[in-house]
């Protein structure tokens, strides 16, 4: 046993002495940690280091994957009450570290709630449920519109959701109108992404946008607000798809719901390929042959007959002419004036007078 020892000790001090004098044949003490496991306990640290594996890779998912907003757009009267949803995927201490923020157009994300706060007020409370938290908004207002964002605090991070676009009132005007943009043929490559463009304009609020792509779930980017005149807004929502889904000529969708009536208004796009050059140039060609056959006749008219606006000239009195040793002798003859004869003055009508 004492020997044992020994030798123990020896092997490690050579091992030592190696490792410090040549570091690069020494091999790695780990390595010889591993070639002294035999082949079951090899099969045993594989499998817990795998199991470790897993368990850090959930916990990570967990914190980006686990909170969810099932309500995309939410519809609510002036004064009525909201009730916005929110997913938290497990139960995280009776949602104290759940907030809620608020994205206006044009600002950013503003905290309107703190749930861990323990006190609900007249305006915004937090009702939690094991894993679902809730906000209430009570008399919401139009200019509470937007988009609310559930978030749970960790240590250092913010996690949000994906936002639920809240809609007060009726967003529809005298003004509105619904227009979808897309991309003409030549724009893109065939390995690029046709992006599609739907601008609502006129509005006095936001509005909810569903979009219908046959074979295709279009990957949405952030909707756009521009402010109009007389305080309306104009929203614009885009998509990008591939652009052979594009170019095969299906019908896309956009449809614009302005209440919760459900009434909507649907605009419809199809590409449309590029028209060839002679078409194109055709009705330019025609409109200046017709002008030319128009202008020549003209000119050639203009040319041989102009027009005479001079005054006419008088008549010429005829005459005769001598030669008398070498004198010129002319005779002229004028017509004499022609008088008119007066006309009788006549007198009044009725008995002469004699004076």
């Amino acid at each position: 046993m004492l020997s044992a020892d020994v030798t123990s000790d020896n092997a490690h001090s050579n091992l030592m002495h190696q490792s410090d004098t040549d570091l690069c044949t020494a091999r790695p003490f780990t390595a010889l940690r591993w070639q002294s496991l035999d082949q079951t306990d090899r099969i045993f640290v594989t499998i817990m280091f795998f199991i470790k594996s897993l368990l850090v890779s959930s916990l990570v998912l967990g914190v980006q994957l686990h909170l969810h907003q099932p309500q995309r757009f939410l519809f609510v009267e002036v004064g009525g009450t909201a009730e916005i949803h929110c997913s938290l995927g497990e139960d995280v201490e009776a949602g104290v570290k759940v907030h809620w923020y608020l994205r206006r157009a044009g600002e950013v994300p503003k905290r309107m709630k703190d749930c861990g706060d323990g006190t609900n007020g007249s305006k915004f409370a937090c009702k939690h449920q094991k894993y679902n938290t809730t906000l209430e908004i009570r008399d919401i207002q139009r200019n509470e519109s937007g988009i609310y964002y559930c978030a749970h605090a960790d240590t250092n991070t913010l996690t949000f959701g994906n936002g639920t676009t809240v809609i007060i009132g009726d967003s529809f005007t005298n003004s509105s109108s619904v227009l979808l943009l897309g991309p003409i043929a030549g724009e893109n490559g065939d390995m690029d992404l046709a992006h599609l463009a739907c601008v609502i304009r006129g509005v006095s609020s936001l509005v909810q946008v569903s979009w219908c792509v046959p074979g295709e779930e279009p990957a949405q980017g952030l909707p756009r607000t521009l402010e109009a005149s007389a305080g309306t807004l104009t929203l614009i929502h885009g998509i990008s798809i591939p652009w052979a889904s594009w170019a095969s000529g299906v019908a896309i969708t956009c449809e614009v719901t302005f209440n919760s009536s459900g009434s909507s208004v649907t605009r419809r796009s199809v590409y449309a390929p590029s028209p060839s050059t002679p078409c194109v140039m055709l009705p330019v060609v025609a409109v200046g042959s017709a002008l030319l056959l128009f202008t020549v006749p003209l000119s050639l008219i203009w040319i041989h007959c102009p027009p005479r606006w001079e005054t006419r000239s008088r008549k010429p009195a005829p005459c005769t002419q001598r030669n008398q040793d070498g004198l010129l002798y002319a005779d002229l003859a004028f017509e004499p004036p022609t008088l008119k004869k007066p006309r009788k003055q006549q007198g009044p009508r009725g008995k002469n007078v004699i004076p």
